[in-house]
């Protein structure tokens, strides 16, 4: 996935559990089966076969570590993308420095969606991928760039479907979305490397760039959500402390549409400890209430599933079924807004 470490705050409160029953409003439902138990799921517009597919054709092109070949034929593929789904592109080029020194040509992709209106919604992920699997036990690896289907690439690809229902269904009037696809997200100093700065600061360097120079002067939303590692097999996502702290409201009105719709077996109604990702960077410097959708496993001492900066982020450990409930989760809060 990221950057820094998860800062594992304790489950400092018990949060009332959700009522996870299927409510009436949506009409067209299906069975699913999961290890072995039937659950019933509703209908939505949102193809996870179309966002396998996007996240597969970025893993496709390599590891999209800025300044590398990889990197830049993804960049021309997103904006392509958001662009034949009849989104405003902004492309907003940067230099940036890593946590090294090194000087990375990046770029934040932008695709707007009715960019007049003045009632916004933020959708976010991070398209860049680790160079270093410094996750990996064998220290010969740590040097390695990673294929980040899951870190990097399912929030991405569940975005350009989502993009894609922007152009064909739409939302009602008077609302509008910005897609942003942030880059150098996952440059943060690596595990085996001396450093004694802020190592905060060496995480979301796109995102701390936009949020500081955002491509509409004074941008606000009314709301941002982020999505990092949401393909994984068997995901959990619990409620976010950051989220939590700044969009409460939002994060109970996102898991209780999730429980509603039948996935209340990917999110967990209780606190998973704070994550230091590119919201945290838009709710200090933007003020805009952001929570983030990110894959947690408790039982791990990293928080993190057991793919995570690993050279196993690899399309074989993408799951449609972990698409489909994020996907339709996120298209469903919009059609409500």
């Amino acid at each position: 996935m990221v950057r820094n470490k998860l800062t594992l705050l304790p489950c400092l409160m018990s949060l009332i559990l959700m009522s996870a029953s299927c409510g009436g409003k949506n009409e067209s439902r299906r069975e699913t089966t999961t290890e072995g138990e039937t659950r019933v799921v509703a209908e939505t517009p949102f193809s996870a076969d179309s966002a396998y597919a996007a996240v597969a054709h970025q893993v496709a092109f390599g590891p999209r570590v800025p300044g590398s070949e990889a990197h830049k034929r993804c960049a021309t593929f997103l904006s392509a993308e958001l662009t034949r789904h009849g989104l405003d592109v902004i492309e907003q080029p940067m230099t940036l420095t890593a946590y090294d020194g090194t000087r990375l040509e990046c770029v934040n992709i932008i695709g707007r969606y009715r960019p007049e209106a003045s009632e916004r919604i933020l959708l976010f992920a991070h398209w860049d991928t680790r160079p270093y699997a410094d996750a990996e036990s064998d220290p010969a690896k740590w040097r390695t760039p990673i294929d980040g289907a899951n870190d990097g690439g399912s929030g991405v690809g569940v975005l350009l479907e989502i993009g894609r229902l922007l152009q064909t269904k739409g939302l009602r009037e008077g609302l509008g979305v910005d897609i942003i696809f942030f880059d150098a997200e996952d440059y943060g100093v690596p595990q085996f490397a001396e450093y004694d700065g802020d190592t905060e600061k060496t995480w979301g360097l796109g995102a701390q760039y936009w949020a500081k120079n955002p491509h509409t002067p004074d941008y606000r939303a009314d709301l941002g959500i982020l999505l990092d590692m949401v393909g994984g097999e068997g995901a959990a996502f619990y409620r976010e402390y950051f989220s939590q702290e700044s969009a409460g409201r939002a994060v109970t009105e996102v898991w209780q549409t999730a429980h509603d719709l039948g996935y209340g077996s990917y999110f967990h109604n209780a606190v998973g400890g704070g994550l230091v990702d590119d919201h945290v960077f838009v709710i200090r410097h933007r003020r805009i209430p952001c929570l983030d959708i990110v894959d947690y496993d408790p039982a791990r001492t990293t928080g993190f599933p057991a793919t995570w900066h690993t050279l196993d982020d690899t399309m074989e450990h993408i799951s449609r079924e972990t698409l489909q409930a994020v996907g339709s989760t996120v298209w469903t809060v919009l059609t409500k807004k």
